[in-house]
């Protein structure tokens, strides 16, 4: 392993929720609290990274090279975990209007702020530049440009990912019918749907709107055991309504767990209204991951802010 951060034994636990809906239709939702693992390198992003740092060391790489919208959990998560880990990283973040004042940016963005906290190096670009982030000329400029790096991808995901999402579930999981996660890049629904058991569905509830994410799953998987539920994106990435806002407030209030805007607020809305119209019968055990990402919630509440519209209630 890379160092002892990715070797400790970090605090997760399986929460039991209790919700009038639950009750009345039969239904046990328990939540994975992965969002414990560390408040930045949490969730899917520690899974992620897990291996991807460990093949970094294997090759000697001492630079990681990674890609990101403003506000991106796996941005901040790929500082952190790199300055944990002795690395230097670079950050191609998504909009070069962000470079005219870095010093603005990072006053107004706690995810960028956090992130060259951590000794991050950032490359703004183009929004059409940025779409080649695949491109091989492109990562040949950014190599000619910074030198050799380890390159992870955007939002985390390739087969070392993959690998570390499978740790997600355990042996003491057995007991769920259903295993469900938001859904982002692919990554962690593919390692979920890879260590789930043979008596159980998975369901991932994407926060891009779309179908096309089926396919991007379909090359990473072996089994058929999964479905994905895209009538919960709220619009798209990033999107929301008052209602989410609602939810969210209340739910904190009722099960003192935190979820965000982006992913698993979304989710749980998703799950919850599930149930309601009865697509679960009763009887059934749902376990919900939480793959953090509670990081973004401050920079979503400035622009909640901006609005003037009630913003997520974070106690």
């Amino acid at each position: 392993m890379t160092s002892s951060f990715f070797n400790q034994v970090f605090e997760t636990k399986n929460q039991q929720i209790h919700h009038s809906i639950l009750d009345e239709k039969n239904v046990e939702l328990t939540i994975k609290r992965e969002d414990l693992i560390h408040p930045f390198v949490s969730g899917n992003k520690f899974r992620k990274l897990k291996y991807n740092l460990a093949e970094a060391k294997r090759l000697q790489k001492n630079t990681l090279l990674t890609f990101g919208g403003a506000f991106s959990n796996h941005i901040v998560a790929t500082a952190v975990a790199g300055n944990l880990n002795n690395f230097k990283t670079i950050g191609v973040i998504r909009g070069e209007e962000l470079a005219k004042d870095v010093e603005n940016t990072l006053a107004n963005n706690a995810t960028l702020r956090e992130a060259h906290k951590n000794g991050m190096a950032f490359e703004f670009v183009s929004r059409a530049n940025y779409r080649n982030k695949s491109n091989s000329e492109f990562i040949h400029q950014l190599k000619h440009k910074f030198g050799d790096f380890y390159l992870i991808p955007e939002g985390g995901t390739n087969d070392f990912a993959i690998k570390g999402c499978q740790e997600i579930l355990t042996k003491q999981d057995a007991k769920f019918n259903y295993i469900c996660t938001a859904v982002g890049t692919g990554g962690t629904i593919a390692g979920l749907i890879n260590a789930s058991f043979s008596h159980q569905q998975v369901i991932g509830f994407p926060a891009l709107k779309g179908d096309f994410l089926k396919d991007e799953i379909k090359k990473l998987v072996s089994k058929n055991n999964w479905s994905l539920q895209t009538d919960y994106h709220f619009g798209g990435y990033a999107k929301y309504n008052q209602d989410l806002i609602t939810f969210i407030n209340n739910f904190i209030k009722e099960t003192a767990i935190l979820l965000d805007p982006i992913y698993t607020g979304k989710m749980i809305f998703g799950i919850l209204d599930l149930v309601q119209k009865n697509h679960f019968k009763k009887g059934t055990k749902i376990l919900a991951i939480h793959t953090g990402g509670l990081q973004g919630i401050e920079g979503f509440n400035q622009k909640l802010k901006r609005k003037k519209e009630p913003i997520i209630t974070t106690k």
